[in-house]
């Protein structure tokens, strides 16, 4: 929390004593003398402003004006009449009020920020400016070129609000995307892992199969030749004309076998 309560006097608030009144700073000796009109001119000025209550005005040796310490109530209800006068205005203001010089002769700091709500009026809906250290009303074109440049600003600040919401959506999208691009990435680097692995069981299983039909063959014509030899015995018995349609039908067999063992290109 802001310190409020200052036992001497800020380097702030002594800067503005060693000068005169001007479009930043105005002096009044009580705070009853400060109206709503006070603020507005203030907040309608683009740095704002301050008030520094309990102070006179006096002419040094050189001339000018300076502000002399004379004091006022700081107690809460003096500060509380103040701001409730801020908050008389339309819009209504929200200032900063500082206690200073509390060992001495205490007085008020107020400070008028700028504001991005500007323009504002008093409770009488009159609008008003500092300039040339004092307070007059706002000329139509002023008014108009003070909405304006309000207006403008609000927008401003409401399109960066909404760039930086879409940028950071748009950022939350890539950085979903790229997760759930790499988590793609990986499964298919694993399905290829699972797919070479595959491919080699099926390779093996090829060659196996095509080594047990090789045997298969050579086995086939092994029992082929048999057969021819076997006949070629039996032929020469006379017995053998009865199981010629035996042999006949053995070796049709092993002639289809062959056949469909050279369509599969394993002959």
């Amino acid at each position: 929390m802001a310190k409020t309560e200052f036992q001497g006097i800020t380097r702030r608030a002594r800067e503005m004593l060693a000068s005169n009144e001007d479009n930043s700073v105005d002096f009044k000796r009580e705070a009853n003398g400060v109206k709503s009109s006070d603020f507005v001119a203030f907040a309608n000025a683009s740095d704002g402003g301050t008030l520094l209550i309990g102070i006179d005005e006096y002419t040094d040796k050189s001339g000018l004006q300076r502000g002399k310490v004379v004091g006022c109530l700081v107690d809460d209800k003096a500060r509380l009449a103040l701001v409730n006068k801020a908050l008389e205005c339309t819009p209504s203001l929200e200032i900063e009020v500082y206690v200073e010089n509390l060992k001495h002769r205490p007085f008020l700091r107020l400070e008028i920020p700028p504001s991005q709500n500007r323009p504002f009026c008093n409770s009488r809906g009159e609008y008003s400016i500092r300039a040339n250290g004092r307070n007059r009303a706002l000329y139509p074109t002023e008014l108009l070129k003070i909405f304006l440049e309000s207006e403008s600003e609000l927008f401003d600040n409401r399109f960066q609000e909404v760039a930086g919401s879409l940028e950071n959506q748009v950022e939350q999208v890539n950085n979903a995307l790229h997760d759930q691009l790499l988590t793609v990435s990986a499964n298919l680097e694993q399905f290829e892992r699972q797919l070479k692995i595959a491919f080699a069981r099926i390779g093996q299983l090829t060659d196996s199969n095509k080594k047990r039909s090789r045997n298969l063959l050579d086995s086939v014509k092994d029992n082929q030749l048999s057969l021819v030899n076997l006949e070629k015995v039996l032929v020469e018995d006379v017995s053998a004309e009865m199981h010629a349609d035996h042999f006949e039908t053995l070796e049709a067999k092993l002639d289809k076998l062959l056949h469909l063992l050279d369509e599969k290109g394993l002959n």
